[in-house]
């Protein structure tokens, strides 16, 4: 169920929703949701992309501790080539949201759509800017993402997974041509689709 509203009159059991991993070639797209406590202020929270790594660190254990409710969800590299990687996107965040240990009375979503969901729910687009929730979740999806890379790094040496993220970086598809596709890459995206109908490109 969506409703429009002014997002910036609500303040009360609202959860922010947001993602990371729509654009990499492999690896989960990972979603958050949270509720804020307006008796136990963050101060610093923005959208994850515009922080340091260290400060994307800090805000992690500290949204997790003074967070009224927080979940982390995700759909695997399965979902994301069985249902395509939007309605995989949605999936992952009706997870996270239905997995809050508190309902919420509003979700409100970063970008132009929302998943369906058991409660009113309003899009917004930049919200990760805009929504101090949807900024704490942003933070808690990309940080807990790039961990997870991080250990992909050590199972699948090679193609720089630590760094680039699993992103279409030059560095991961010259590794990608020359070592071919891992397990944990999205065989419905173009790049690692084209390897394996050609396989002679692969060096």
């Amino acid at each position: 169920m969506q409703m429009g509203l002014d997002f910036t009159l609500v303040e009360e059991l609202v959860a922010g929703v947001d993602e990371v991993g729509r654009g990499p070639l492999c690896g989960p797209v990972v979603t958050a949701a949270v509720i804020l406590d307006p008796t136990r202020p963050i101060k610093g929270l923005n959208d994850s992309k515009k922080l340091s790594e260290a400060r994307r660190e800090a805000l992690f254990d500290e949204i997790r501790e003074k967070a009224l409710a927080w979940c982390i969800a995700r759909a695997d590299v399965h979902e994301i080539d069985q249902l395509n990687i939007l309605h995989a996107t949605m999936l992952a965040m009706q997870r996270a949201v239905e997995g809050l240990s508190v309902t919420p009375k509003l979700a409100l979503i970063d970008g132009n759509r929302c998943p369906k969901l058991k409660v009113p729910s309003a899009p917004v687009v930049q919200g990760d800017a805009k929504v101090p929730a949807i900024a704490a979740a942003s933070i808690l999806a990309k940080v807990s993402r790039d961990r997870e890379m991080q250990e992909m790094e050590a199972l699948y040496p090679g193609y720089g997974i630590g760094g680039h993220k699993g992103y279409p970086t030059p560095v991961h598809l010259e590794a990608l041509r020359r070592l071919g596709p891992t397990p944990i890459h999205r065989r419905s995206f173009g790049p690692v689709r084209a390897l394996l109908e050609n396989p002679a490109g692969i060096l």
